[in-house]
């Protein structure tokens, strides 16, 4: 277990998040899901899975007391931070104050426009917040196509979703939308002493390995629509999701025929190259 203590008293801790929660008086918040990261020793693993060089333009969403972010700045040729809390603006500059190919951006990663990031990043690595983890890779796979890696630290069960497979209790409406575009792997679990406060859950680095462009609206659409009662049969949950008009069911047992699949199958043991060929015949 790692304690929030000086060798002596009155110094501050050499660890760069235990001091900057000491000298920047920082409380974590909860209700924005702040855990941060105080071993550096797992900086190391995070920097050999993202393979960052001069030529990388980093974008690191939830920056936290700043520990992960000067680290990548370190490794790459520009580092874009976005960071929610206000409160944390002091801890953060000065984690960057001697790096000047570093942006902060104080905002909203759920909404802020990572479109407009000048110059455009083309790798993510970040500690995610748990409340917000699967959706804020989702929205980075979707709207930043250059992005080719993802190094992401999660929940546990958030990185299981995504690297689940067909008929796995984990695969879901996320699983498909990432492996739509990306290669998914769990590569390594992260014990929950080298976080501050300890949180009450487990959490893993997943890695994305970008294969293919981000699945269309329509795709998007169609996976949602299936997972929406992935209780009931893939046809029968479109048709109670409300989607695809009055035939939908009729028209997606057909779709299914061609693909020879089960016509009562469940969205579960489609794979996301299953559902891509779907649509197809769909909109045929």
């Amino acid at each position: 277990m790692i304690a929030i203590v000086a060798e002596r008293e009155g110094e501050l801790p050499v660890q760069p998040s235990l001091r900057r929660i000491r000298q920047f008086d920082v409380r974590p918040k909860h209700e924005l899901g702040q855990n941060f990261l105080i071993d550096s020793n797992i900086l190391g693993v995070i920097d050999r899975l993202a393979a960052l060089g001069p030529d990388d333009v980093v974008l690191e969403i939830g920056g936290g007391l700043g520990v992960l972010s000067e680290h990548l700045a370190a490794l790459c040729g520009h580092l874009h931070v976005i960071e929610l809390d206000q409160a944390l603006v002091p801890a953060l500059e000065d984690a960057l104050a001697e790096r000047p190919n570093t942006t902060l951006h104080i905002g909203d990663a759920m909404v802020f426009n990572i479109v407009e990031l000048d110059p455009p990043p083309n790798k993510v690595v970040a500690n995610l917040p748990y409340g917000i983890a699967a959706t804020v890779i989702l929205r980075t796979i979707e709207l930043l196509p250059q992005v080719t890696s993802w190094v992401a630290m999660v929940q546990r069960e958030v990185g299981e979703r995504f690297a689940a497979s067909p008929g796995e209790k984990a695969y879901g409406a996320p699983s498909v939308l990432a492996q739509l575009s990306c290669e998914v792997r769990v590569a390594r679990a992260i014990s929950r002493n080298v976080f501050h406060p300890t949180p009450n859950v487990d959490s893993v680095l997943v890695t994305l390995h970008r294969t293919g462009p981000p699945p269309s609206d329509d795709l998007r659409k169609l996976v949602r629509a299936s997972f929406a009662h992935r209780r009931k049969a893939l046809p029968r949950s479109l048709a109670t999701a409300g989607y695809g008009g009055s035939e939908i069911r009729e028209r997606a047992r057909a779709a299914l025929a061609k693909l020879e699949l089960p016509l009562d199958v469940r969205a579960e043991r489609l794979s996301a190259d299953q559902f891509r060929a779907l649509l197809e015949e769909l909109q045929r």
